[in-house]
């Protein structure tokens, strides 16, 4: 048992935390795209679809009840990945106190070098959406209606600056994505050389078909497809 309780303070246990609670992210963004899609359907598909995950599991779980618990595990997942991320950073740093003469960035790319400062982007960025289209603050969102999804998505969007946001946000979601996903294949052990290129290959896919799913939804409201 003392065993079990200490391996989430080791080195591989702070990354099978990350990996796993980054899995949890990837399919609450990619579930949460896909329901955005469903703004092409019209108003009341969208509204039906947004009233359903409050409604679902019923009559087994109250109004909202099943929707609180999606939260409740996604907030845990939030915490535990940042405090993860956080305690791995200060150990590297704490393992590596005197800098080097030259510092060579090897094998690096913008996804990898970014993970930090990406993270807490997409932090400010996701505070940012719930007062946009959950909370509804008046400071946000100029036209809230709580029991109308489909006007408050085309109200917000048609707004540059809000739209702007967005696309900046998703662009930090999208390498944050990438570099995730590949970190994801390396602790549970798929990286080898014979499928590597497959496996980034699977990286870049998630990180781009979900960021350009979701943005489709703001530029269609931009360009007057939705309205």
């Amino acid at each position: 048992m003392v065993g079990v309780m200490s391996f989430p303070r080791t080195t591989i246990g702070k990354k099978v935390i990350m990996a796993v609670t980054g899995l949890i992210w990837i399919g609450f963004v990619a579930g949460h795209m896909f329901g955005n899609l469903k703004m092409y359907l019209g108003a009341e598909h969208f509204n039906a679809y947004a009233e359903g995950l409050r409604t679902f599991g019923e009559p087994f779980l109250a109004y909202g009840q099943a929707l609180w618990l999606v939260r409740i595990i996604i907030i845990l997942a939030v915490v535990l990945h940042i405090w993860a991320a956080v305690t791995l950073k200060m150990r590297n740093l704490q393992a590596r106190p005197v800098r080097y003469s030259k510092h060579r960035k090897l094998h690096a790319d913008a996804a990898s070098l970014s993970m930090i400062y990406g993270g807490v982007a997409i932090l400010l960025f996701v505070l940012y959406h719930l007062a946009h289209f959950t909370w509804g603050l008046s400071a946000v969102h100029p036209d809230f209606r709580p029991t109308d999804p489909y006007h408050n998505v085309i109200v917000g969007f048609q707004n540059r600056l809000a739209t702007g946001i967005y696309l900046i946000g998703l662009v930090a979601l999208a390498l944050h994505l990438y570099h995730g996903t590949w970190s994801m294949f390396q602790t549970v052990g798929l990286n080898n050389k014979s499928y590597d290129k497959l496996l980034r290959g699977l990286a870049w896919l998630v990180a781009i078909i979900i960021p350009l799913g979701f943005v489709t939804v703001p530029l269609g409201v931009i360009l007057g497809i939705l309205s």
